[in-house]
């Protein structure tokens, strides 16, 4: 994708988060720790995985891309938020900003897909037991996988691409801390009507396709779970899709509340603090949310703790 600009703006200026100098250090050292407690966070979690052969499952493999994907994704803002609270102008390239745009959209679709791919991986574990290896075998596993990685490529590519050629004004100032879609189509001279369709056309089409795929495994789950005499049954299923429901509603709920368009500037610093509970948040919590309720995980900890002792 060549990236061109038809107008004379270079380069962008972030405005951040806020522009309260009281505010900024603070900021600074909260948002530095949030990021090193996320890169520890998934960086042991995928670790975990890959040293233990208890973990080495369909639904662990998935796990493991989803840290991977959440450890990529705090990298592509975070770097240039700290930046806004230490230079009076956080300025970036209009490359650089097209960057961040695609690989924001890239990580974000992604991590909807893989989202989706485990709850299928629940349903077929839950409702499918004796069948679960041979549906969930690791060649399938893989390919779904791989798709997921090109439909967020395909979304990635098509969403820059409403960005990439507008006529943009003399104002080169995007009131975000991130290059975002509607923040930079806001500073075009031309029509943004056409490209803000297909923005919303492509976003609403991930959304509804995975929340389907994602109600119907939950619903066939429920429906296994109602026909199960067993006790003991019914407690393994809902610890086993407890988490991803929690990661699910989050992940949901707060990419809702920060892509609900609205005109007052009071709306638009809301859907800022919002956008922070996605980008920032949400990778550093689901490491912590599939470790605390997860007993196998809890398990490898011990194991992996006890090797680092005793060597």
């Amino acid at each position: 994708m060549a990236i061109e600009n038809d107008s004379s703006v270079n380069e962008f200026i972030l405005t951040g988060l806020t522009e309260n100098p009281e505010l900024q250090l603070p900021l600074f050292v909260i948002f530095l720790v949030n990021f090193a407690a996320t890169v520890v966070g998934n960086l042991s979690l995928m670790s975990l995985i890959f040293l233990n052969s208890n973990l080495q499952t369909p639904m662990y493999f998935f796990l493991f891309n989803l840290s991977f994907i959440d450890l990529c994704y705090s990298f592509v803002f975070t770097p240039k938020t700290l930046m806004s609270f230490v230079l009076e102008k956080n300025r970036i390239s209009f490359t650089g900003c097209m960057t961040q745009l695609f690989f924001f959209c890239f990580f974000a679709n992604c991590e909807c897909d893989v989202l989706t791919v485990m709850a299928y991986d629940r349903y077929v574990a839950i409702c499918q037991p004796l069948l679960y290896m041979v549906i969930m075998s690791p060649r399938r596993c893989s390919l779904m996988m791989f798709g997921s990685y090109m439909m967020g490529f395909v979304g990635a590519f098509v969403l820059t691409g409403c960005v990439i050629r507008p006529n943009f004004c003399d104002s080169n100032i995007i009131n975000h801390y991130m290059c975002d879609i509607f923040p930079l189509l806001q500073l075009s001279c031309s029509s943004t009507y056409a490209k803000e369709l297909v923005s919303s056309v492509v976003v609403s089409t991930v959304v509804i396709g995975s929340s389907i795929i994602i109600l119907m495994s939950y619903a066939l789950i429920l429906f296994n779970i109602i026909q199960m005499s067993s006790g003991k049954g019914l407690s393994k299923a809902m610890s086993t899709c407890s988490s991803h429901i929690i990661t699910v509603a989050l992940f949901y709920g707060f990419g809702m509340l920060t892509h609900i368009k609205t005109s007052s500037n009071e709306s638009v610093d809301q859907r800022k603090v919002f956008s922070v509970f996605c980008t920032f948040l949400l990778p550093l919590l689901n490491p912590f949310i599939y470790s605390l309720r997860n007993k196998d995980v809890k398990l490898a900890i011990r194991r992996t703790l006890m090797r680092l002792t005793v060597s």
